[in-house]
């Protein structure tokens, strides 16, 4: 019961604050862009837009989002409630993983991409770990300038890696990478068994590191957990 009213109350600071209206605006460019090129470039454009944006929102907009919370003091309700750090992350992870479904589904749709169950799949656990990072460094931040500056190497080891994959410019080995793998199921290929365990693995070690940064955040705004 926690865990739905946390997610409806994510749900509704999000609207609140014009997130599905910035996201329906952004949806209407990227259909376009998609109309406006080639046929045979639709599904390698649309597999960068997906991971690039709806994949990836919750490392860009999660600063915002707990700056936000901050500044309304509602990390130090928290802190003294009964909700556990990871109701409040799963909370998180869910609300932003919705938005980035029905993005991507519209994407893919309109680029024709094949197997879009895959492509959802791969979309879903990209924006569990991109959301996973953008709550470590949000914990740890005070100003959405600093929220940015700490975002840039996380941007690099993530997008740059993937995009060459994509072009098929890394080595064979590099299909393993955990953001690799999330690039090719987005783009609608299934993944190996290696793939999929270093994914699992690297949710896992996101998934701890968050809990630890979420309770230092609410322990250092409101005082121990009750």
């Amino acid at each position: 019961m926690r865990l739905k009213s946390l997610f409806l109350l994510d749900m509704r600071f999000q609207a609140r604050y014009g997130f599905y209206f910035l996201y329906a605006v952004l949806t209407i460019i990227y259909v376009s862009i998609l109309f406006m090129i080639p046929e045979r470039w639709q599904e390698k454009t649309a597999a960068i837009l997906i991971f690039s944006d709806p994949a990836s929102m919750g490392l860009f907009f999660m600063g915002a989002i707990v700056l936000l919370e901050k500044n309304q003091h509602t990390p130090c309700v928290f802190a003294v409630s009964p909700v556990y750090a990871v109701e409040y992350m799963i909370a998180k992870v869910s609300s932003l993983s919705a938005i980035s479904l029905v993005v991507a589904a519209i994407l893919a749709l309109i680029a024709s991409v094949d197997h879009l169950h895959i492509v959802l799949f791969g979309t879903l656990i990209s924006s569990i770990i991109f959301t996973l990072f953008g709550i470590i460094v949000a914990t740890k931040i005070k100003s959405l300038n600093q929220f940015i500056l700490w975002t840039v190497p996380i941007e690099a080891v993530c997008f740059v890696p993937a995009v060459l994959h994509l072009f098929k410019i890394t080595p064979a080995w590099f299909r393993y990478y955990p953001m690799n793998v999330c690039m090719d199921m987005i783009s609608g290929h299934s993944s190996s068994t290696i793939g999929f365990l270093s994914v699992i693995t690297m949710m896992t070690i996101l998934f701890i590191l968050s809990r630890v940064c979420v309770l230092k955040m609410w322990d250092s705004m409101g005082g121990g957990k009750i």
